[in-house]
């Protein structure tokens, strides 16, 4: 009996722990790989917000140590990378924490990356070029909408290029994912509603993948039904926990469906506004989509199942 193996679909996720607090036990996962020196990675604003702070805490009460890299800018940069690497191996880091948005949790796994090869992050663009298990990686998301905590997908900005490439592999599969909503309440209105549609957009484009399947479009369908349901009301109530829980959540799942390479239609159009008006992620994400929106529902398709 044949089968055809392009019909196959893999699945791949971190270990997620979600919940309020989650973040909280940072310190014991770093502690079971055996972590005596963390680099935290971050950006300046979640700096301000105090949460880098209260994770070099939550360490530093652990007994282990801690090294902060706030050097990441919206859409990390190639040297961003290559300085934060230097920082790990100078300071003989050998667990990596990040805290933020995208793209310190990006910039991180670009870290882990070069520090275990000793070679320029550019070298690794493209689909399965990582030979070297990166070190530990434990993720702490702070928006609700981005999906790198819980993908197989690093994405860098090479000024050089006015490009950003992507960085395909299970290796950059964070390790721990601790997705705590509680690190969301700093964000304001707008961002909320920016990231919340960034997830929505995610969740929409798993659906419609050619790579999508039951795996995907469960998470997908349910992550949809989530941000119809509770974004609208949390922009005009930002201070709702319960509200923020259920976008976290939903980030989540739009999120799960990451492994699938080909579900990428705002990617492209996204990028050259991030690249070239350099605005967030985030911002560009929900104007791309409503450029693609009429392709989307042009080639309709039902629940898998």
């Amino acid at each position: 009996m044949s089968h055809d193996i392009s019909a196959l679909r893999k699945f791949v996720s971190p270990e997620i722990v979600f919940g309020a607090g989650s973040r909280r036990s940072v310190a014991n996962f770093a502690s079971n790989f055996g972590a005596r020196h963390v680099l935290l990675v971050s950006d300046p604003g979640v700096a301000a917000a105090g949460w880098v702070g209260e994770i070099v805490t939550l360490l530093t009460d652990a007994g282990i140590r801690s090294t902060v890299y706030t050097g990441v800018s919206p859409n990390p940069k190639v040297d961003e990378v290559m300085t934060g690497a230097e920082l790990y191996k100078s300071s003989q880091c050998d667990v990596i924490v990040a805290i933020g948005g995208g793209s310190p949790m990006d910039c991180a796994k670009g870290i882990g990356i070069v520090a275990t090869h000793g070679r320029h992050i550019l070298e690794f663009e493209g689909v399965d070029t990582i030979s070297n298990p990166p070190p530990p990686l434990i993720l702490i998301p702070t928006t609700a909408g981005t999906s790198a905590d819980v993908s197989q997908f690093a994405i860098i900005s090479d000024p050089n290029r006015r490009f950003k490439f992507s960085i395909i592999s299970k290796a950059v599969v964070p390790d721990v994912s601790l997705i705590d909503p509680e690190v969301t309440e700093t964000m304001d209105a707008y961002l909320t509603a920016c990231t919340g549609v960034d997830a929505l957009v995610h969740a929409i484009e798993a659906f419609v993948s050619t790579g999508s399947g039951p795996l995907t479009d469960t998470h997908a369908l349910e992550a949809i039904r989530l941000i119809n349901r509770n974004l609208e009301p949390l922009v005009s109530n930002t201070a709702d926990a319960y509200l923020r829980e259920q976008i976290m959540l939903a980030s989540m799942q739009a999120g799960l469906h990451s492994p699938m390479p080909s579900s990428v239609r705002c990617t492209p159009c996204r990028t050259v506004w991030v690249v070239i008006w350099i605005c967030p992620t985030a911002c560009a994400m929900p104007c791309c989509w409503n450029m693609w929106w009429h392709i989307t529902i042009a080639r309709p398709r039902t629940v898998s199942g």
